[in-house]
């Protein structure tokens, strides 16, 4: 901004979002597992850090393949997790305090158990049978069965799934349970369109967009180019990312929902990080989405082929990508999201700072700095704020549940032969593995941290939850915590500095 030109004030520019995992978050019932009461129970110490909205991982209906990333019905809660009445009693109870609640919205595919998915693989005249996409199989030379194209899905293996029922294959870019939604059926889009409006009228403030870019897919679905000789199946983002057809159904969900509604929406940029594609989805006079994760801070030190392949962070590269996109987004008039911590990603304390005892309360204390005075909308992970860390490097592949880094040390292992040396695929683990960011948050010194009082909480609690938790910082006035708190007062008394 200018020192001539007065800010746009937007609540979602000026907003600190907490990100809130509910698995993980606080078990109200003894049950092991996070859950929406919780979440209530704790929206006095939400408010208190500094956050003015929440963004609720996904809380809808779902077998759990993928921990909610599988939705079975966007207008059902799971069960787990709690009811509709107690979204209805967060969201109130957000209001109350001035916290705006943002959902997860997963529709660039569902889970193989939702009704649509049912009616569409029951027969090949289903009315909702292009609702997703079906293909027959091709078949090689020697007679066998093979997939439609070439794709690797994005968690190994190909993206596509062979259904006996009608003898052909769906598209599934992430796990055989998670097939891809046809964008192109407009029945389909304007059914998810009733699902967003629903929840925006029970009091929703906006969404944050699951894969985004990969609901508009090359029409014919043609073979990837073939990138990694050695591999059977390509990636095959060139073909379905950011696709034909993207900003115009970007456009129409603008047109027909959010612009019916003060709410916010943050895309998942995945795959694309140039400039002049991420200003089409985000430049003020393209009237498309407020803002994106485009993936550049969490993705920084990933490997040239995969995300557990070794490329050490440097921070030349930190400097690099923030510059980039502080500078860019006042170009073409976007707006940033500011963040370096999701339920995606290794803890960036651990990965960009240094969890060692000697370094961990200043490292944390340096990244809120960092995150504090950037231009943007900002972005937390619950347990940022008391400097949470990653798995220690004692745990070993038996205490790591996520399916995604499974996967991979799985396919490497099965190339490697049985007792092969895997170290260097749980070091990248220990540093990037999804279980990270997911780890049950640290409320007390009590067993399991307080998140829970059963014996078997759904994911191990770090082996420091006696050391570093909620309740030992709050009685330190040079706690991570206490930092974090006076970064967020600051960054508010003084937005045209740091915000805008």
């Amino acid at each position: 901004m200018s020192a001539s030109t007065p800010p746009d004030r937007q609540w979602w520019k000026e907003a600190v979002v907490y990100q809130i995992y509910p698995a993980s978050f606080l078990d109200s019932n003894g049950d092991g597992l996070g859950d929406l009461p919780g979440i209530i129970s704790k929206l006095d110490y939400i408010r208190s850090v500094g956050a003015t909205a929440i963004w609720l991982s996904p809380i809808f209906k779902s077998p759990q393949h993928d921990m909610g990333y599988d939705v079975s019905d966007y207008r059902d809660i799971h069960r787990p997790y709690g009811t509709i009445e107690d979204v209805e009693t967060l969201i109130s109870g957000c209001h109350e305090r001035g916290i705006k609640v943002l959902l997860d919205l997963v529709v660039n595919h569902t889970s193989h158990e939702h009704e649509w998915f049912k009616e569409s693989r029951s027969s090949k005249t289903s009315p909702k049978r292009d609702w997703y996409f079906w293909r027959d199989p091709k078949f090689d030379a020697d007679g066998n069965r093979k997939p439609p194209n070439n794709w690797a899905s994005i968690f190994g293996g190909s993206a596509w799934t062979y259904d006996e029922t009608t003898e052909q294959y769906y598209l599934s870019l992430f796990l055989p349970e998670q097939p891809d939604l046809n964008w192109a059926n407009d029945e389909m889009r304007e059914a998810t369109y009733d699902d967003m409006k629903y929840w925006l009228d029970k009091g929703a403030d906006g969404f944050r967009i699951d894969s985004m870019n990969l609901m508009s897919k090359h029409p014919d679905l043609p073979d990837a180019p073939v990138t990694r000789p050695d591999a059977e199946f390509q990636p095959g983002d060139k073909y379905f990312a950011s696709g034909p057809r993207m900003h115009e159904y970007i456009k129409e969900m603008r047109e027909k929902v959010i612009d019916k509604y003060d709410c916010m929406t943050v895309g998942e940029l995945g795959f694309t990080k140039d400039e002049d594609s991420v200003a089409s989805y985000v430049a003020k006079d393209r009237h498309e989405l407020n803002m994106l994760f485009t993936g550049d801070i969490v993705d920084m030190d990933f490997g040239p082929n995969h995300k557990y392949e070794r490329d050490d962070f440097r921070l030349s590269k930190l400097k690099t990508i923030t510059s980039r996109w502080q500078g860019a987004m006042p170009k073409f008039d976007g707006w940033n999201s500011v963040y370096m911590d999701n339920h995606d990603s290794g803890r960036s304390l651990s990965r960009y700072g240094s969890d060692k005892p000697e370094f961990r309360k200043e490292a944390a204390k340096m990244l809120a700095i960092y995150l504090g005075t950037l231009s943007g909308t900002l972005f937390l992970l619950q347990g940022q704020e008391i400097g949470m860390a990653n798995v220690p490097e004692s745990w070993k592949i038996e205490d790591y549940i996520d399916v995604e880094g499974l996967n991979y040390y799985n396919s490497v292992l099965n190339k490697r032969g049985p007792g092969a040396d895997m170290s260097d695929i749980m070091r990248e683990m220990h540093l990037k593995a999804r279980d990270n960011g997911r780890l049950p948050m640290q409320w007390t010194a009590d067993p399991n941290g307080g998140f829970t009082t059963s014996d078997k909480p759904w994911m191990r609690v770090n082996d420091d939850f006696d050391e570093w938790n909620v309740a030992q910082q709050e009685k330190d006035e040079d706690s991570v915590l206490a930092f974090y708190r006076e970064v967020l007062e600051l960054r508010q008394k003084e937005k045209d500095v740091f915000v805008y």
